[in-house]
């Protein structure tokens, strides 16, 4: 399988934003409400949003298998070796085939010199929790964010140590 990975830029944010539409609709229905995939979409992922995320330091990454886009991951160093992967999404249609692992391999390399690598994941998001266990992230905790419009996420802080 050809994987590859290609850093986002601004004219990406429309391809990140149908990426995300689309994988968030096939994976959270049996993990939060409708509604509340509505609303962080909106939040996290319209176009405003994603320029402002690239603009405050969240470096994107797409994955592409083929010529196909089926994926995308965000990084930020929150202090020099300290990185929070801020997003890791693959086309739920895709799982299963080695995609992740080469993506996470990809991730640790933009991640060079890191110390520790946290990052925050649904708790009942099972298939997620277990592949970051598979690459030696631990659960720092568990904590119920607020997102805000009434909306929390109840995730594990887990993170993983050089």
């Amino acid at each position: 399988m050809d994987i590859k990975f290609i850093k986002a830029t601004e004219s990406d944010i429309p391809l990140i934003r149908n990426l995300a539409e689309a994988i968030w609709w096939r994976h959270y229905p049996d993990m939060i409400s409708d509604d509340q995939i509505a609303y962080m979409l909106e939040k996290m992922y319209s176009e405003a949003s994603i320029g402002e995320q690239m603009q405050s330091g969240q470096h994107y990454t797409l994955i592409y298998s083929g010529n196909d886009a089926v994926g995308y991951y965000a990084v930020s160093e929150k202090e020099p070796h300290h990185f929070f992967l801020n997003k890791f999404y693959v086309d739920t249609t895709k799982h299963r085939k080695g995609i992740g692992s080469a993506a996470f391999k990809n991730i640790l390399k933009d991640c060079k010199g890191y110390e520790e690598i946290a990052l925050q994941v649904n708790r009942r998001n099972v298939k997620a929790v277990n592949f970051y266990f598979k690459h030696g992230f631990t659960i720092a905790y568990a904590k119920d964010f607020d997102f805000g419009g009434g909306y929390t996420m109840d995730d594990f802080w887990m993170v993983l140590k050089k």
